[in-house]
């Protein structure tokens, strides 16, 4: 019974086709629903899309296989592949601080894409495994980088100065106080009301970031100071 199921999914009827677009609704849901709760510009539809779209590439591609019309089996599932890394690339914004957001949004994409294909082909098992591999990172191991990044030894901040000569106080000020800088970066906005910089914190010492931001904010010019 199990294996005359099985034998009718992995074929191209239409109860297969059927199956396969809910399986990738559902699928594509899944991963969606989670980046849709959070804000983030590509949500349940766009996921869902993505994930019956490749789906239906990679069918087609079968088809026409199949039908004696195409000798690469992958050809379609290729261009999804690299198609789809312009939906990736709208979610990635740079904000004016130099901030990257929107990376795990685009890499969660291209995975319901990839999801999409192995549904396709009727890969069922891989897809249930990457469906539940794709949800567990985008929901529950995020919470791990809280702590993780509090441990880490080494802050990347934003801050803003009221003029350049401030930048060389602060960095003889930070070296006296056992905190080295690294990757710094001016930026000067169109007003030119302020200035403004990233750059990396390293304490020398052990220091957790409240004291490094009251130090930081204890120097004489420095206006704004946010970590990025």
């Amino acid at each position: 019974m199990i294996h005359n199921i099985l034998n009718i999914a992995q074929s191209l009827s239409a109860a297969s086709i059927a199956f396969r677009l809910l399986f990738s609704l559902i699928s594509g849901g899944i991963i969606g629903f989670e980046r849709g709760r959070k804000g983030r510009p590509a949500g349940l539809r766009t996921h869902m899309l993505v994930c019956i779209g490749s789906s239906l590439a990679m069918i087609t591609n079968q088809y026409l296989y199949y039908m004696g019309n195409s000798v690469d089996v992958a050809r379609l599932g290729a261009q999804v592949i690299s198609g789809v890394s312009f939906l990736g690339a709208g979610t990635i914004l740079i904000t004016g601080r130099h901030q990257v957001k929107g990376l795990t949004t685009a890499a969660s994409l291209w995975a319901c894409a990839c999801l999409g294909l192995t549904i396709g082909c009727g890969f069922y098992s891989a897809a249930i495994l990457g469906t539940l591999s794709i949800w567990v990172v985008n929901s529950l191991l995020h919470r791990l980088e809280i702590p993780i990044r509090s441990r880490a030894k080494m802050y990347r901040v934003y801050l803003e100065f009221r003029e350049l000569s401030v930048i060389r106080e602060m960095m003889t000020f930070l070296k006296e106080n056992r905190v080295k800088v690294s990757d710094l970066e001016i930026i000067k906005p169109e007003d030119k009301s302020k200035i403004g910089a990233t750059l990396i914190l390293i304490p020398l010492d052990r220091v957790d970031y409240d004291k490094l931001q009251l130090l930081v904010n204890s120097i004489d010019g420095v206006d704004y100071l946010e970590e990025i």
